[in-house]
């Protein structure tokens, strides 16, 4: 597991971290915060460089986006989900975990 401060996110700019040597991506959607594999399942890019738009990332390289709610893919080419991973908030603490969450 891992952890980073809230207050460290700012809305509208992920940012890539290590949680158990599995690359990380992680953002805050208002009061809320996301975490999802850093890496697209269609192109392998880091999807850390990719465009934020509310809950949705769209993969820089081919423009396939998944949902950073569920790791759900929104739009082709990408076929296959995200991993999600559970994050825990408490007050200015954010716990990131290494496990993958149930779908």
């Amino acid at each position: 597991m891992t952890q980073i401060e809230f207050d460290s996110l700012t809305p509208g700019k992920p940012v890539s971290i290590d949680v158990d040597g599995k690359p990380v991506f992680v953002a805050r959607v208002g009061e809320e915060v996301f975490a999802v594999s850093n890496i697209c399942t269609h192109g392998y890019a880091e999807l850390s460089d990719g465009e934020l738009d509310g809950d949705i990332i769209e993969c820089w390289l081919h423009g396939a986006q998944f949902d950073l709610r569920t790791g759900a893919v929104i739009t082709l080419p990408a076929t296959i989900a995200l991993e999600t991973f559970a994050v825990d908030r408490n007050e200015n603490m954010v716990t990131i975990s290494s496990i993958v969450k149930e779908k």
